[in-house]
């Protein structure tokens, strides 16, 4: 396993991770395979669906519909800047609707060549305008920043799009000092959004590489360019990663109900077999003793 460190972890923290490992979101890309790694899923589980241009917006509906007919609760990304406008709008929510989809993710986007959208919050007020039948609808945060938004920008779209929210995710981060640092600055600013903590699932080290190429240029580039001397230290192994040693660091944050972390967000790489086998084997340590002290 690549990354191996001992670690100690409180009761308390053993017993916060316990709680969003239990049922986490687990994140699909609309691959030809996507459904055939749907299989390796827990029965019902929450799975988020991601949108890339290279893919379309339409892939990650279609997908979204098949995965909530087969009894998951689907929740697509609707990329901004892949909508044409608003009409294109209109019939996305009416496809939704009509296949029982009641959530969604509202991210901007890497398109070129954007539509009536240039961003998140553009969508989410005209979504409010035309009305959706979505109960629940998440927004990504930047605990390292963005790779072409400065932070302040972030920031300020985080707190307008705020209101139209029910919770925000971390977007993939390998530095467990970095996502506490965030919340912990983002709390102080009186930001009240519930956490979902992005977590990297276990994945071979090129596959993660390939799939991070294949969803999109752009996409590559930010993973690449955020997570430099990770991407080397993968290449240099011959073996996988998995997300223990981060997961093990995050405890703290996780347990801290200021910190208001609520669910975990897997991003798969579509290894989900090998994800889901990594999920049950470390929540099934959580409640062995002894925990603190173990190799991870």
């Amino acid at each position: 396993m690549l990354f191996r460190r001992r670690s100690s972890v409180s009761e308390a923290g053993r017993e916060a991770l316990a709680r969003v490992l239990d049922s986490p979101t687990f994140e699909l890309v609309p691959l030809k395979n996507a459904l055939d790694r749907a299989a390796y899923l827990p029965a019902g589980a929450r799975v988020s669906v991601t949108a890339s241009p290279a893919k379309g917006i339409e892939a990650t509906v279609a997908l979204c519909e098949q995965l909530q007919a087969g009894g998951f609760r689907a929740v697509p990304h609707l990329s901004a800047r892949m909508i044409r406008d608003r009409q294109h709008l209109c019939d996305l929510i009416a496809w939704l609707e009509g296949a029982g989809v009641r959530r969604a993710f509202i991210v901007g986007g890497d398109e070129k060549e954007p539509g009536a959208y240039l961003g998140g919050l553009a969508l989410l007020r005209d979504m409010a305008e035309i009305g959706h039948p979505l109960d629940e609808i998440g927004i990504p945060c930047y605990p390292q920043g963005h790779a072409f938004i400065p932070d302040g920008a972030l920031l300020g779209a985080l707190r307008a799009k705020e209101p139209f929210a029910a919770y925000m995710t971390t977007q993939l981060c390998f530095d467990p000092e970095a996502i506490e640092t965030w919340i912990r600055e983002r709390r102080s600013e009186g930001v009240r959004l519930p956490v979902h903590v992005g977590l990297p699932g276990v994945a071979e080290p090129h596959r993660l590489l390939a799939i991070a190429a294949r969803i999109g240029v752009a996409d590559t580039h930010r993973f690449l360019s955020k997570n430099a001397r990770f991407v080397a230290r993968m290449l240099r192994s011959g073996g996988f990663y998995n997300p223990d040693g981060l997961l093990d660091g995050l405890a703290p944050t996780v347990a801290d109900p200021t910190a208001d972390v609520v669910d975990l967000h897997l991003y798969t790489f579509n290894a989900v077999d090998a994800t889901e086998r990594w999920r049950k084997e470390y929540l099934a340590r959580l409640t062995a003793e002894p925990f603190a002290g173990r190799m991870t």
